[in-house]
């Protein structure tokens, strides 16, 4: 299992954690699969308020050392709701303190500063650990960091993956210099990848020489930058097995370079 430091911190995450969006249609099966992630190494699971996972993940990481993230809604950005928000993810998690608690997307209608100050509370009253955010561009990052005073923002979670790339444009490169972990959701770019035959057909050649199949390859694919952690959602347990798999193969600069030359082909 490959794992790598979240931001500035000490923390030694999994360079595969486990999505929750969309979790809820079989929860026995999805807690089983979650535990066994657990089992295998993952150690990071990602959820939030809006997911209506949380109890989900909570009863799952139970009895565990699992580092959780959830997400506070932009709706609830001032200072009283953030700190509600909080409380009440802290009581369906089941846990006295948050690992990483992330501002869900960019909310423009209410000061950042008013929101990273209830941030800031809430590490001083020991209900989170770290600061994150999420969906944001590189100038909301900084505007958010600089609202900051006793605090570094350690994550930003955004989409990557082989067919959404943007974060190429930059992000990944100032994230790397600033200290900050990138969170990539939907890495195999929900089911699109699977429908890209030719895309599906070379990572598969990619992967027969490398004991791959071809989603592990996408997986590898994403996390290839250091600062990257991806959260691809498992319902069950072959594919957990699959996901934690991948997080314990990489790919060798031929094939990424063969990928890359591909996928900018095809752009």
């Amino acid at each position: 299992m490959l794992y790598r430091y979240l931001g500035k911190t000490n923390e030694k995450l999994s360079s595969i954690g486990i999505g929750t969006w969309k979790l809820g249609i079989d929860p026995e099966m999805e807690t089983k699969a979650i535990r066994r992630g657990l089992s295998l190494g993952i150690n990071f699971i990602d959820t939030a308020e809006m997911y209506n996972t949380e109890p989900l993940v909570g009863a799952a990481a139970r009895d565990s050392s699992a580092f959780i993230a959830t997400k506070v809604s932009p709706d609830h950005f001032s200072r009283e709701k953030v700190i509600k928000s909080c409380d009440t993810s802290l009581e369906k998690l089941g846990v006295k303190c948050i690992d990483l608690y992330q501002l869900h997307w960019p909310n423009p209608r209410i000061k950042i500063s008013e929101t990273m100050s209830a941030m800031e509370q809430l590490v001083k009253d020991g209900k989170i650990r770290y600061i994150g955010v999420s969906n944001f561009s590189i100038a909301e990052l900084k505007e958010a960091q600089a609202a900051l005073k006793d605090n570094v923002i350690v994550s930003n979670q955004i989409e990557y993956s082989m067919l959404v790339r943007s974060a190429e444009e930059g992000m990944l490169e100032y994230c790397r210099k600033e200290g900050i972990s990138i969170i990539a959701y939907s890495p195999l770019a929900r089911g699109a990848i699977a429908k890209n035959k030719e895309l599906m057909d070379r990572l598969a050649e990619i992967g027969s020489r490398l004991g791959m199949n071809p989603f592990q390859v996408a997986l590898a694919w994403t996390i290839r930058h250091d600062n990257v952690i991806a959260i691809p959602k498992a319902a069950d347990i072959k594919h957990m097995e699959e996901n934690a798999a991948a997080a314990s193969k990489s790919l060798g600069k031929k094939d990424i370079d063969s990928i890359n030359h591909f996928l900018g082909s095809t752009a």
